[in-house]
């Protein structure tokens, strides 16, 4: 089936790239958010300008949403009505990371109206959405997901068949971000340790980030533990949510997850005294919290 409308939902730090791209590579493509800045945005970029989620679903062959969470998924496609304004054999495509139990109730209401669902969560974050380089964990129907390649492909330069059942791509993200946030973790109470007894931190990142114990986190991550306020790719709040969501998926397959559970405590900390829009990795001052230093520059700890 060869696609032409789109409709976009959720034109956030990620959404708004990835919508940009579907316009650049000439689909049809109406945008909505939730705020009317974005609106504006995408529509000056050459998408269709819609005020509503129904209008900008009107007719679309496949509706892409990249919300916050499964109730917003569930709003736009029930309660604003963009379920019943897309074409009557169109495809959701819920991009965002959900619980996988949620995933597929949603799955099976869209289905009882005669449309198709692809549950794609995706990692890359900001920086591989404005890059096209996202990783994308579909599942699907082998022939559903053929249909939407040319979309997906447009994207993500990792687009992986992981299922043909909805959840199975929530639950592949879920262990992809139980070992993101967990990988910060590590590196931050690493970088509390080597803080606490004096160290040169800089010379011990790249000692770590050269050695076994190496992660692509730490590489990531740790050199924006050594600065008072780095600049912000993906926020301390994203993961509460998304281990909330792994410890989710854990207590559904009865899987004891004794790590995740530690590291979303270290990030709820963090958001509760204030900090839950800054970048993640400052993660670390959980532990700075706990050992009683705080940060001085990017040479060390103030004891």
């Amino acid at each position: 089936m060869a696609l032409s409308r789109l409709a976009f939902v959720g034109l956030g730090s990620m959404g708004m790239p990835m919508a940009r791209h579907l316009v650049a590579a000439g689909f049809a493509v109406s945008g909505y958010d939730i705020r009317p800045e974005s609106r504006a945005v995408i529509a000056a970029a050459g998408g269709g300008k819609a005020e509503t989620v129904s209008e900008a679903a009107s007719g679309a062959e496949a509706m892409l949403l990249m919300v916050v969470n499964a109730a917003q998924a569930e709003d736009v496609l029930f309660a604003q009505g963009g379920l019943d304004a897309l074409a009557s054999e169109a495809t959701v495509v819920l991009m965002a990371t959900c619980p996988p139990q949620a995933v597929s109730a949603l799955a099976a209401k869209v289905a009882a109206t005669g449309r198709r669902f692809i549950d794609a969560p995706v990692s890359g974050g900001v920086v591989g959405a404005q890059a096209a380089k996202l990783t994308i964990m579909a599942a699907a129907p082998v022939d559903v997901l053929a249909d939407l390649r040319p979309v997906l492909d447009r994207l993500g330069d990792r687009v992986f068949h992981v299922g043909t059942e909805p959840g199975q791509g929530a639950t592949v993200k879920a262990v992809n971000q139980l070992l993101c946030g967990v990988h910060i973790a590590a590196t931050a109470e690493a970088v509390s340790l080597a803080e606490r007894v004096g160290v040169d931190l800089a010379v011990v990142l790249e000692i770590l980030s050269g050695s076994s114990a190496s992660s692509w986190m730490l590489r990531d991550r740790g050199p924006r533990m050594l600065e008072a306020d780095p600049p912000v790719t993906s926020t301390v709040d994203i993961f509460v949510k998304d281990l909330g969501i792994v410890l989710e998926a854990g207590r559904g397959a009865k899987a004891a997850l004794p790590l995740a559970s530690l590291a979303h405590q270290l990030f709820l900390s963090t958001s509760g005294r204030g900090e839950g829009a800054r970048d993640d990795s400052q993660v670390v001052g959980a532990y700075r919290a706990l050992n009683g230093h705080t940060i001085s520059g990017s040479s060390g700890p103030t004891r």
